[in-house]
């Protein structure tokens, strides 16, 4: 097992993620496309410590006739802050997530991460058919 060197900094386990916080509201428009975005995501990297920061988006098909609610989805997000799990790993709990809350196989999950260590790392799970917009 690698060991990270010079300072390492506490951080929180994988289970101080607050799905709970998660809310949905009813909406029936199955064909319609859904896509949120934020630039304001974090979690931090379990092997240093350090924080990872990058972009994330969502994009879904309301199949379940839910939507997630914007505020509930902040709060939920906001609890990934202080939580170690390896890039790869936020992405497939914020997939995981998300699905079972809409019940919805149409989602996919695309995290942004900053550059580190010289390295940029996009990670998608799940996959979607785009509206075409030509």
């Amino acid at each position: 097992m690698a060991i990270a060197e010079g300072k390492n900094f506490a951080f929180d386990s994988p289970e101080q993620i607050r799905a709970d916080h998660l809310e949905t509201f009813e909406f029936f428009s199955p064909d319609q496309y859904i896509k949120t975005e934020t630039n304001e995501f974090s979690a931090v990297c379990p092997f240093s410590g350090l924080p990872d920061y990058g972009d994330l988006i969502i994009e879904y098909r309301p199949r379940g006739n839910k939507c997630v609610e914007l505020k509930s989805l902040k709060y939920y997000i906001v609890s990934f802050r202080s939580v170690g799990l390896y890039q790869e790993g936020v992405t497939k709990r914020i997939y995981e997530d998300l699905k079972n809350l809409l019940e919805t196989e149409e989602i996919q999950v695309t995290t942004l991460y900053k550059p580190r260590g010289g390295f940029v790392t996009t990670c998608v799970e799940g996959s979607m058919e785009r509206p075409n917009h030509d």
